[in-house]
């Protein structure tokens, strides 16, 4: 196993009020790891134990990790860009986040919750597969959520699609969960399917999943949508995301788009 010298993080202060201290070890930069087979070791306890970035399960155990891996270290500031995107685009059109109601896809330990209510959105509802992300939102920032829903988008219960729907959201926000199979294109339609009409989105995706050459779809289903008229696109923005393990900037694009009709059944057959 190669590795760089141990970078230490010895500055963040959670929500909490508590300190968060790790020193983190990466691969050599000469590895040529793809943004979804990075990882990281982080010394826990005086004990080095190894993280794939995308293995959010077990980085969210670990009270404090992913705010001092993804947000102190690696200066990850998509829930700020993608929230600032929207409260930018609400006031061209007039309108105020105080009548809004989120939907956050792919909710993890409430990060972008936090970034909805800076910006005024007073309701925000939690969905994600994981439960550990739940229970580290429970843990870290209950108050974030009006509730969270451990859920599969792609087999989503009756019982389940009722509360959901019962919420009425106006607005749908996904930041950092789009693209590399975390969130399937079927699960987007449907969470985009549990939005009322007219509705709001923001959310963002690696700027590669938007390219004509895009393996996953994601860009394919985004050009059906609009051109169905389902979606209208409001506003695009190139930011840097974050750092990679590398230490080189990965961009992504920040959308705001409106929901103008329902979601056609073909599209879920498809």
């Amino acid at each position: 196993m190669t590795q760089t010298n141990p970078i230490t993080d010895r500055r963040l202060a959670v929500r909490l009020g508590r300190p968060s201290l790790f020193d983190f070890r990466f691969p050599d930069s000469r590895s040529g790891l793809d943004q979804d087979e990075a990882w990281c070791e982080a010394n826990i306890d005086g004990k080095w134990q190894r993280f794939r970035f995308h293995d959010y399960h077990d980085i969210y155990d670990v009270p404090g990790l992913y705010e001092s891996l993804f947000y102190r270290r690696l200066r990850c500031n998509s829930p700020v860009r993608v929230a600032g995107l929207l409260k930018r685009v609400l006031q061209d059109a007039g309108q105020t986040p105080e009548n809004l109601r989120a939907l956050d896809l792919g909710a993890g330990n409430g990060m972008v919750g936090v970034a909805m209510h800076d910006i005024g959105v007073p309701s925000v509802v939690g969905m994600d597969i994981i439960p550990e992300a739940r229970d580290a939102t429970d843990r870290d920032r209950p108050w974030v959520y009006e509730d969270y829903h451990v859920v599969d988008l792609t087999d989503l219960s009756e019982k389940s699609e009722e509360q959901l729907r019962s919420f009425e959201a106006n607005l749908l926000v996904s930041v950092a969960a789009l693209g590399f199979g975390d969130v399937p294109d079927q699960a987007f339609l449907k969470a985009l399917d549990l939005v009322e009409t007219p509705a709001w989105l923001a959310f963002n995706i690696h700027e590669k999943f938007l390219d004509d050459a895009d393996p996953t779809g994601f860009a394919a289903l985004i050009r059906t949508l609009q051109k169905l008229g389902v979606l209208r696109i409001q506003a695009l923005e190139r930011y840097r995301h974050r750092l990679s393990y590398k230490g080189e900037p990965l961009h992504y694009i920040a959308i705001v788009a409106t929901k103008e009709l329902d979601v056609p059944d073909e599209l879920f057959e498809r």
